[in-house]
């Protein structure tokens, strides 16, 4: 036999046997899980089932749901009263809060408003301006010099011809006149509320006396009833001294009060506010008149150098000469006012304004209409901020620039809608405001408790 076939027989065997070696390592294994085939027939079986009856399988945890808080119903004794819902604008809970409000920066919780110590807020004193580099020096406001006031004589944009929003009170600023304010030279001269004696907004002649020893004043407002009044916390004993407090009423509020126990003193004060009762309002929609104190401190306090104003809504609860120097000399700023909390863009904040029904759409679109046509564009960020303010706290220096700032804002809601939030970002950028510090949300959070409004606020009034 030649070594040739040897070596093909001993191939041919060895691979039988390794075959049969395979077999018999499978059979085996097989014998090792004896019950593997009856668990496998038994989860095939449980899987059609589960395919048939999906559905009911479907309801089952919602029926054992129901099967509980049905229980819990049943246990609950008969003679507990029901719980009414109690709303948000008349809850008190954050009334008197100092803690102070943080946020989480690079993995570590800070303070959102970063005051001075107690010592050093009781030495602060005034500095020296911090005007920025700007060609404006002065502004000169207009009045009733003689000529006639009718809206046959001006050009007004159609939704206000023939209507009572630009009046005695404002002055019928025409478009060219709008157009030229936005120019800045080294004199403004501007429509700014107070046009003619006969325009309303009647105040006392105390009043109009104290109000001219202010340095530096906070100031609130609350027409028609709809708020209460919050007294100020957590100020030192030097700003009391340096500061006035003074909260608008129309005669509204002040029979409102009146019944609800707030007196005014013999010395016109509540507390820490200096009540001033305001008559004869220029405007049937009294959030426009608002808009007054709000945006026209510089006019009703012209010897002060600082205000902050602060929402009726809102309770003050920072020391005033500290949030002047946390917000605008520590910053260099003029302005101080918070980003808007949920929303960038102005034409985004239009289109959520017409859906809470705070305007009309025909109104919204005749100011969105104009701002797109003066070249505003829809953007949400402005030199590195939100586009979008939120205006419940403003904080300022009463200089030329933001005096002009002030008249030309007041003069868009005047002439367009009172929702101030539309025509902030339009007015900074056509007067390319410097100095402006436009803070965090939280940092607005931290400078005052909320409390909302105490009645539901009326809706929008039509004035044309």
């Amino acid at each position: 036999m030649s070594s040739s076939m040897l070596n093909s027989i001993s191939v041919s065997v060895s691979d039988d046997d390794e075959v049969a070696g395979r077999m018999r390592v499978r059979v085996r294994h097989k014998r090792k899980k004896p019950g593997a085939r009856g668990r496998a027939d038994f989860c095939r079986k449980i899987v059609r089932k589960a395919i048939r009856w999906w559905t009911v399988l479907l309801f089952l945890p919602a029926i054992a749901l129901l099967l509980v808080e049905s229980s819990k119903l049943a246990r609950k004794p008969q003679g507990e009263p029901k719980s009414e819902p109690v709303p948000a604008e008349e809850s008190t809970g954050n009334l008197n809060r100092l803690d102070p409000t943080t946020r989480i920066v690079r993995g570590v919780r800070e303070p959102c408003l970063k005051m001075l110590s107690q010592e050093k807020l009781q030495k602060l004193e005034f500095p020296s301006s911090a005007e920025p580099n700007v060609p404006l020096k002065r502004v000169v406001y207009k009045s009733d010099s003689g000529e006639q006031l009718a809206a046959g004589n001006a050009t007004l944009l159609p939704q206000y011809a023939g209507g009572t929003r630009l009046n005695l009170f404002t002055g019928i600023q025409t478009l060219h006149e709008r157009e030229k304010s936005f120019k800045v030279n080294e004199t403004a001269v501007v429509h700014c509320g107070f046009y003619s004696e006969n325009g309303g907004f009647k105040i006392s002649d105390d009043d109009k006396n104290y109000m001219k020893t202010c340095k530096a004043v906070v100031s609130t407002c609350a027409f028609g009833g709809g708020d209460d009044l919050y007294q100020p916390i957590g100020m030192t004993e030097a700003s009391l001294e340096k500061v006035c407090y003074v909260a608008f009423w129309d005669e509204i509020t002040l029979s409102a009060q009146e019944a609800e126990g707030k007196v005014i003193g013999d010395d016109h004060m509540i507390g820490k506010w200096r009540i001033v009762v305001v008559r004869d309002l220029p405007f049937a929609d009294q959030r426009l008149n608002g808009k007054i104190p709000k945006m026209l401190s510089h006019r009703l306090f012209p010897e002060a150098r600082y205000s902050i104003w602060v929402d009726s809504k809102s309770q003050f609860r920072r020391d005033p000469l500290g949030v002047l120097e946390a917000l605008l000399w520590r910053t260099n700023s003029i302005l101080a006012i918070s980003e808007h909390g949920a929303r960038s863009s102005l034409y985004d904040e239009g289109r959520a304004i017409v859906k809470k029904h705070k305007a009309t759409p025909e109104e919204v679109e005749v100011q969105l209409s104009q701002y797109w046509q003066d070249g505003i564009p829809d953007e949400k960020r402005f030199n590195g901020k939100k586009a979008l303010a939120e205006a419940s706290v403003i904080v300022r220096e009463h200089t030329p620039m933001t005096n002009l700032f002030m008249c030309l804002w007041f003069n868009e809601v005047v002439r367009f809608t009172s929702r101030d939030q539309l025509s902030f970002p339009y007015v900074l950028r056509r007067l390319k405001m410097p100095g402006l510090n436009m803070f965090p949300v939280c940092t607005r959070k931290d400078l005052v408790n909320s409390m909302g409004h105490k009645r539901k606020v009326k809706p929008l009034v039509r004035t044309n």
